[in-house]
């Protein structure tokens, strides 16, 4: 029995159990390295505007310490449970580990619509919540990040109150903050470019040309939007893009740039063209180049996977690819060329531990400077990933997934249990 639950915590626990068969790791070190070192269930009472009082329930679970604090972002959704922040926690101790960073796996969330929320009550949740987890929170414990429902504004009053606790200013609690606060400029942009990035050398690998292709992207929030927009640049048609508003397509290709001024200002995608509408359910199995789930998980299904008609799939959210379509992507890997999401998406931690750096030192990067260090950490670990999965013959996910464990266990085994 465990207190975790949920579809999404059973994907991470069957992802782990495929690579710990694939380690061969004994049955009695699996559960160490699988289950989460610290899980904190607390309750955010609030005013609302009307004189109400409204209880919101937040959750904070820190996979393991054992490679340093652990890391990891903070999402504001109604859909947000213990299971589902678990599960992320432990794709980031993967992907951390994968890219070499001296961090584990961790995350939270508020079960919320945020977009219920006025400024004022916003703003209350978020201080709430981080005064009920400062017991457990800190620079070398655990630093929090923005994810799906926050942003660079939550991280700022995140700061602000821990640093009132403390008596200073506290900048390396949070990473993701606005740059006049103590972030680093390239952050926002971050994940959304190493998705591109990474897109280019996986077209790379396969001697396909950028420029004139043809790319789909699930999800125009701060990841999509800003892969849309590099692929744009690198000479892609990306030829349709969604959000939870509704989808649109042309097949000559979207104006991303316009597309992105209309998402920034209006806060989606609603209202920019009834001209282009596609159904939302029909933009991850249209025929391109590359397909961009930048969405929520599980989106891909064994039945989907089956029907993709992309040559390259560049995993922008977490955990988009149920184990079921894995077992079909992987008969399909000849085909289809997968960029894994601790892989794909670790643009955003990779910058976000830069950020934490430049806060402890009190020294900062120029743009270019970041820009250059992030696409150095994401070169390092595709072509691990890549001659990984040459050398065993196997599936890119489980080559990545593989490298991340490896890491953590070794870790482990070398610190041994205390006490």
């Amino acid at each position: 029995m465990t207190v975790y639950n949920g579809p999404v915590f059973e994907m991470a626990a069957k992802q782990f159990e495929v690579i710990a068969d694939y380690l061969s790791i004994p049955e009695d070190e699996r559960g160490r390295l699988l289950m989460p070192k610290r899980a904190v269930a607390v309750s955010c009472p609030i005013h609302r505007d009307d004189g109400t009082t409204a209880v919101f329930e937040g959750y904070r679970v820190q996979h393991h310490l054992t490679l340093g604090p652990t890391k990891g972002g903070t999402r504001f959704a109604a859909s947000v449970d213990l299971g589902e922040v678990a599960a992320l926690a432990i794709w980031m101790s993967w992907k951390c580990a994968l890219v070499g960073l001296p961090y584990g796996g961790a995350k939270g969330g508020i079960s919320v619509d945020p977009s219920s929320l006025s400024r004022r009550e916003l703003e209350a949740l978020s201080r709430r919540y981080m005064q009920e987890m400062i017991p457990f929170v800190g620079p070398h414990t655990d630093v929090m990040a923005p994810d799906m429902g926050t942003n660079e504004q939550i991280m700022a009053w995140f700061m602000d109150t821990y640093s009132m606790y403390q008596g200073q200013t506290v900048a390396e609690i949070v990473t993701g903050k606005p740059v006049s606060a103590g972030g680093t400029l390239g952050r926002r942009e971050a994940t959304g470019r190493g998705v591109a990035h990474l897109v280019s050398r996986a077209a790379d690998e396969l001697r396909m040309r950028l420029n004139g292709a043809t790319a789909a992207v699930q999800g125009f929030g701060n990841v999509g939007s800003i892969t849309a927009l590099e692929l744009h640049n690198k000479g892609v048609k990306v030829v349709a893009v969604s959000d939870h508003t509704g989808a649109l397509h042309r097949p000559a290709g979207l104006d991303i740039p316009r597309l992105v001024e209309h998402a920034a200002s209006r806060g989606s995608l609603e209202g920019y063209s009834k001209e282009h509408g596609l159904d939302a359910e029909d933009l991850l199995s249209l025929p391109c180049d590359v397909l961009v789930p930048a969405a929520v998980e599980r989106v891909i299904d064994a039945k989907l996977a089956s029907n993709l008609r992309c040559r390259i799939l560049a995993e922008g959210a977490n955990g988009p690819t149920t184990p079921e379509a894995d077992q079909v992507l992987e008969r399909r890997r000849e085909e289809i060329f997968l960029i894994p999401d601790i892989l794909c998406n670790s643009g955003g931690v990779v910058v976000s531990y830069f950020e934490w750096v430049q806060d402890l030192q009190r020294l900062f990067w120029e743009e270019e400077e970041v820009m250059r260090r992030e696409y150095q950490v994401l070169d390092r670990a595709f072509d691990q990933v890549s001659a990984r999965s040459k050398r065993d013959n196997v599936f890119n996910r489980t080559a990545a997934m593989a490298i991340g464990v490896e890491r953590v266990r070794g870790a482990k085994e070398t610190r041994g249990l205390f006490p």
